[in-house]
């Protein structure tokens, strides 16, 4: 019998699933770009589950790929499309474990929506900072997995800044667990930021502690039409002086970004009188009850109008202005999406060379192809630059694709690599970046990658084909990989 069937068959059944048209829901990615084929999808309860299973599968020699909210932009979740991988899924393991008010810590299962853990600690007085688009179906293993980024990184940082205390099913399904949520825990190698980032190669994380932050008490929202885009350092700086070190958010948005949402949703109208070439979103919150934030910013602004940095500002004046601001960022891939989908480059350069490369970039795309339409926005305050190009009206979306792909995107991350950035800010290597981390990745990194994934994965079966580029990968067969993908 196929090892394979043999671990299905020995697994507890109520953790099995073979229904086909409940797999299909789980085995394309978010992009739909890839579709993989899986006999049978696992959804543990608890951490003993999932040792159960990767232990029968360990035994049987049969590949895992765990998946979270299958959010991924790389489809790091996606199995191969040979079928002998197994999916396994921790929807069902959404307990909170511990919410501790005093500690600012919170203790949780992988499987937690991160919107629920939000509202769990907003609940409790609290906030935790992790904030993304995907927030509503996105779940927290995965953000870990992925060492996810979002709108509060200048601040607070990426995920990898907020883990206390991680708990982890190894290859061999042991477990690892050291979920005490210490600020300070020096005994020996850190272990756990192994895991963070390793999208799901070297383990299953099930459990993890998180830092919380006091709810702010007050929250001042800003939209800036900028004079130059070369001016977006100086004003992060003066707004950064102006708060006292302050802004949670500064997020940049291209005009053309916001045309094509507001092409997309004609009821939307333009936050201010005067437009611009492009537009800054920023942020601050304090926890102070006395300090005064509008103050603040209104100096801000009084000192960008005077430097001539900016020609038209609005200060939100309530929660539901502050939304609709907000709502302008977080819906431009959607309004991509509705104009035929993006080729997208999720990269970061120093947040002082940010202004470089949206030049550079922009001249290097018109100048292969004229008439692309570019949707740049992110977040600049951290050099982070979503670097998207849209098909021209008129143009075949396919052959668009393949020829932006194969001959400007290499360019892009050419251009990227010369400045001392990198291809992947937040979205992960997953399978589509395997040929960048190949080509662009340290040497020594990449060694010590391939050692530490074959001292804990010596049989390669967690998550094969993902992160570990192919020639550094002896366990793991070629056969839909996706690694000439960029």
């Amino acid at each position: 019998m196929h090892n394979l069937e043999c671990a299905l068959l020995e697994l507890p059944q109520d953790l099995v699933t073979r229904d086909q048209d409940i797999l299909s829901s789980y085995l394309t990615d978010f992009r739909r770009q890839y579709t993989g084929r899986t006999p049978a999808l696992l959804r543990p309860r608890n951490t003993a589950d999932v040792q159960t299973i990767v232990r029968v599968c360990a035994k049987h020699g049969v590949a895992i790929v765990p998946q979270g909210g299958n959010t991924s932009y790389c489809a790091a979740a996606t199995p191969s499309d040979d079928g002998d991988e197994l999916l396994i899924s921790l929807e069902r393991m959404t307990r909170l474990r511990d919410l501790d008010n005093e500690n600012l810590s919170v203790t949780v299962d992988a499987g937690i929506i991160l919107a629920d853990l939000q509202r769990a600690a907003d609940e409790a007085g609290l906030m935790l900072p992790l904030a993304l688009g995907s927030q509503q179906s996105c779940r927290i293993g995965g953000n870990l997995s992925t060492n996810a980024g979002g709108i509060n990184v200048l601040r607070h940082g990426m995920t990898r800044e907020l883990v206390l205390g991680l708990e982890a099913v190894l290859p061999d399904g042991s477990l690892y667990s050291e979920l005490a949520p210490l600020r300070k825990n020096n005994s020996g190698y850190d272990v756990k930021q192994l895991f963070i980032g390793a999208e799901g190669t070297l383990g299953v994380i099930t459990g993890v502690s998180l830092k919380l932050v006091r709810k702010p008490r007050e929250t001042v929202t800003a939209f800036l039409a900028i004079r130059d885009i070369a001016s977006l350092a100086s004003i992060l700086s003066a707004a950064q002086v102006q708060t006292g070190e302050a802004i949670t958010s500064f997020e940049y948005i291209s005009r053309t970004s916001l045309n094509l949402l507001f092409n997309a949703k004609n009821n939307l109208r333009h936050p201010l009188q005067q437009e611009s070439e492009h537009y800054v979103i920023l942020e601050a919150t304090t926890v102070s009850p006395v300090l005064n934030f509008e103050d603040c910013m209104s100096a801000l602004l009084g000192e960008l109008y005077e430097a001539g940095l900016i020609v038209d500002a609005t200060i939100a004046a309530s929660q539901q202005q502050r939304a609709a601001l907000w709502y302008l960022r977080e819906n431009i891939p959607e309004a991509e999406v509705h104009h035929g989908g993006s080729i997208k480059h999720d990269i970061a350069v120093r947040t002082s060379r940010v202004a470089d490369f949206v030049e550079a970039a922009s001249r290097l795309v018109q100048d292969r192809w004229s008439g692309s339409i570019l949707s740049i926005y992110g977040h600049v305050g951290d050099g982070n630059v979503h670097f998207n190009i849209v098909a021209p009206p008129g143009a075949d979306k396919g052959d668009f694709r393949k020829r932006v792909e194969e001959e400007i995107s290499p360019e892009i991350y050419r251009l990227v690599f010369e400045m001392g950035g990198t291809f992947s800010a937040e979205y992960g290597i997953g399978r589509v970046k395997l040929d960048l981390l190949l080509r662009y990745g340290a040497e020594g990194k990449l060694e010590m990658m391939r050692r530490i994934k074959s001292a804990i994965d010596p049989n390669g079966l967690f998550n094969p084909g993902k992160v570990l580029p192919w020639a550094l990968n002896p366990f793991i067969d070629r056969r839909g990989s996706g690694a000439d993908r960029v």
